[in-house]
């Protein structure tokens, strides 16, 4: 008797994760019942990141629209995978976010991947370390990347930002 608890309990979440693996970061954080304003600011950052993995949300399980949330997203690509983590803090009518992306990449260079992003955008460059750490600045300061080399054809991107929309 007790197997068959345990295979149909297996099965049950089984199928659970399957309906969480298919919706996007931001509906599951809708149906999750986050605070509206987080919501929308989630679904546009989400739009913007073009996040499309596998996602998770953690509310909390009373009051999740007067209290801060987690939502994850990550993704694999045929060189390397990417986690994206939002922190989505409500204030009555405005919403605070703090995210990070981080790309791990194992076909290019740290030094190659700041070439091709000071060449698109206006960043600072500052390396340390002998280059092992590079951390690329907008003029405007709106968030930091940082270039870890994990060896002379992979590397770590890790970009933070921090928002405070309304305000």
């Amino acid at each position: 008797m007790n197997d068959y608890h345990f295979k149909t309990l297996a099965f049950i979440l089984f199928f659970s994760s399957l309906c969480v693996n298919a919706s996007n970061l931001s509906d599951d954080a809708k149906n999750r019942g986050i605070n509206e304003t987080c919501y929308n600011y989630l679904s546009q950052i989400e739009k913007s990141y073009n996040l499309n993995g596998l996602n998770i949300t953690f509310a909390h399980p009373e009051n999740p629209s007067i209290f801060p949330s987690l939502h994850i997203s990550s993704q694999k690509y045929n060189n390397g995978a990417s986690s994206f983590t939002a922190t989505a803090t409500p204030d009555g009518k405005n919403c605070y976010i703090s995210t990070i992306m981080l790309t791990s990449i194992n076909n290019q260079s740290c030094s190659e991947v700041a070439k091709i992003k000071t060449q698109s955008e206006d960043l600072q460059l500052s390396s340390y370390s002998n280059g092992d750490y590079i951390i690329l600045t907008p003029s405007d300061n709106s968030y930091q990347t940082i270039l870890t080399s994990s060896d002379d054809q992979s590397c770590t991107i890790t970009e933070a930002r921090m928002m405070w929309p309304g305000r």
